[in-house]
């Protein structure tokens, strides 16, 4: 296995996401990820509350990097995302790194999941090639906000076997007050595209139910914002296909930082989604999940622990 951490063809000038900073990731004049050369990886661990044809019974190993090429006001890992709190643990040892994978994988998991990876997609590559050369082949899933550029997507096919994209917004005005971002409509429509184009409308499984091949993309409820959803259901069906599998999450639930927001400080109402999920299934949408209300407090993490979804 190469330990040696050498991406400086990638990030002399870091043109890795939209935000297409110019930056030398080296320099330490860092960019608006506020991201180095290194791994920056805040956690890995088994999570078991993705969808359940990613986690199966025995969960996931999912792979969290620091900070966001995002910077959503609401999300619920923003202890390790936002800019000024992230933590990191595996900075820069990458065997340290694979060890810590292959010890879930031996224990069970089938699937490797890497979370947030839009700014660090070279390190990224580097993990999945270097559990390959232990000879390792789990599933890779790659859980994306979307804010991706479409040459960064075209580069995986052929190492990304599931896509788990966020679909977030139909409208950038609201993208740019609630993830400071102007433009995530149509570089997220983009972005999901290649991927759908990469995979179809098809998942495919194992004998044990685990999908192993496809695209499952996600939009989260906010409420308040049921206009913004419907749109962005509307936007999959028009620009993508009503056979692509979607989740639609209810699991929404206001953490410290929008605690005096006048909509995000509350939960989703049953009435919200309810609408939400009628929209689904007036425009045929026929696969994919919906989620109970009361999975708003079950999926909140704590990466302040070794295993941030153990409750």
């Amino acid at each position: 296995m190469n330990d040696d951490l050498n991406l400086e063809n990638e990030f002399i000038n870091c043109t890795q996401c939209p935000r297409v900073c110019n930056v030398n990731r080296y320099s330490g004049k860092l960019g608006y990820c506020k991201s180095d050369e290194s791994f920056n990886i805040s956690s890995i661990c088994i999570h078991k509350g993705e969808e359940p044809v990613i986690s199966g019974e025995n969960g996931i190993c999912n792979v969290f990097f620091s900070s966001c090429n995002l910077q959503c006001i609401y999300c619920q890992n923003y202890q390790i995302s936002q800019h000024k709190l992230k933590q990191i643990i595996y900075k820069n040892n990458l065997k340290d790194i694979i060890y810590e994978i292959i010890k879930y994988l031996e224990s069970g998991c089938q699937s490797v999941g890497f979370i947030s990876p839009s700014h660090h997609i070279p390190q990224m590559k580097m993990i999945i090639k270097s559990l390959m050369e232990e000879g390792y082949k789990p599933i890779f899933v790659m859980n994306t906000n979307a804010y991706d550029k479409v040459k960064v997507i075209q580069s995986l096919e052929g190492l990304i076997d599931i896509y788990l994209p966020d679909f977030k917004y139909s409208d950038n005005t609201l993208a740019k007050e609630f993830s400071d971002v102007s433009n995530y409509k149509d570089i997220a429509l983009d972005s999901i595209k290649e991927m759908y184009s990469q995979k179809g409308p098809q998942l495919l499984f194992n004998d044990s139910g685990i999908a192993t091949s496809g695209i499952i993309i996600r939009h989260l409820v906010l409420p308040g914002y049921i206009e913004n959803s419907i749109n962005a259901i509307r936007l999959i069906a028009q620009e993508i296909s009503t056979d692509v599998h979607l989740s639609l999450m209810s699991q929404y639930s206001p953490t410290i930082n929008v605690c005096n927001h006048p909509f995000l400080q509350r939960k989703l109402t049953t009435e919200e989604y309810e609408i939400v999920v009628e929209e689904i299934e007036k425009l045929g949408f026929e696969n994919g999940w919906i989620q109970e209300l009361e999975s708003s407090g079950i999926y909140l993490p704590d990466f302040s622990v070794s295993e941030p979804f153990a409750n």
